[in-house]
């Protein structure tokens, strides 16, 4: 467990996300302006409600990227991880392609929400499509975050390197919409469960919008992949947002190691699906979970036999 904390400190050292104190179970999660820092507190309360001496810590991090290799070390229990990275890490594809560590020790708990690829754009800007992104001046993610994972995607579909913008800045999450709001760039992309702080403030604060990302390309790229599906952003959820705005997505999946105690992820599942609908109240984003599907969907790596367990007890498998 000391070498574990040693390298998970080193590891945050060098993405430069401040550390937190030492607890038996280790979330990795995103920005704190971010659904999955969300999805963490609310696990953490669920563990340590039901219990008793059990410490649970949320931790900020720099996203799916990070927290799978946080979570293949063994320095994080479990880690919040988009669908496509989680796929990526277990065949050693995209951003893993050059990887020499495998990620055959991750295992999969559960998947929850879809989130959707988010285009946030200045009103001024006239970006009002995928397609009118290109030559403007766009924020592209953090390296190591799902978003810039996915964005890096979106412009491979597209043939578009970072050439093809005005400018190209890799900003997190926490300083993308205030720099959208400054002017200093005229769109952000985010793959995050809606409605989200960070867009809400965008929307709001600089009346930005939110626009639409579809065409040919998304489409190929949505039908040649098991991890991506075609989605929308509701309509409601902004101001001045009401209809809704095509886009595709991942899943938001929860992952562990081989290595962590049976025991433990057990604990983890039982806790979760048996306070479900306590769970479902701490997020607008949590409403629509279906156990079921969350089983099943959006998963690549192999069930944790702490997770498998409790599925087979409930008939669900």
């Amino acid at each position: 467990m000391i070498v574990q904390r040693f390298v998970l400190l080193l590891l945050i050292t060098l993405t430069g996300v401040p550390a937190t104190q030492a607890a038996d179970i280790l979330i990795g999660t995103a920005s704190k302006s971010g659904v999955y820092f969300q999805v963490g507190r609310a696990l953490c309360r669920l563990m340590e409600r039901g219990s008793e001496g059990l410490s649970c810590a949320a931790m900020e991090t720099a996203g799916s990227v990070s927290n799978l290799q946080n979570v293949q070390v063994g320095a994080l229990e479990l880690g919040l991880v988009q669908s496509d990275i989680q796929f990526h890490g277990v065949n050693r594809s995209g951003p893993f392609s050059f990887v020499d560590t495998p990620h055959d020790n991750v295992r999969a708990l559960f998947s929850l929400y879809t989130e959707p690829f988010t285009l946030v754009a200045r009103r001024d800007s006239g970006i009002r499509t995928l397609d009118d992104l290109k030559g403007r001046r766009v924020n592209i993610g953090n390296p190591g975050s799902g978003q810039r994972a996915t964005m890096e995607v979106v412009m491979e579909a597209k043939g578009w390197g970072k050439d093809d913008f005005q400018l190209v800045t890799e900003l997190p999450a926490t300083q993308q919409s205030l720099a959208l709001c400054h002017n200093r760039v005229q769109a952000m992309v985010y793959t995050v469960g809606h409605p989200n702080p960070s867009v809400a403030r965008a929307v709001k604060l600089c009346r930005a919008v939110i626009a639409e990302v579809s065409g040919p390309e998304i489409e190929k790229l949505v039908s040649d992949t098991p991890y991506y599906s075609l989605a929308h952003i509701p309509g409601g959820l902004y101001e001045g947002v009401d209809e809704p705005v095509r886009t595709f997505g991942v899943l938001a999946t929860v992952v562990s190691s081989v290595d962590v105690d049976e025991e433990l992820v057990y604990l983890v599942v039982k806790t979760l699906f048996e306070n479900i609908d306590r769970f479902r109240n701490m997020h607008r984003v949590f409403q629509s979970l279906d156990p079921r599907g969350m089983i099943r969907n959006g998963l690549s790596a192999p069930l944790h036999k702490g997770a498998e367990r409790y599925y087979r007890e409930k008939g669900w498998m």
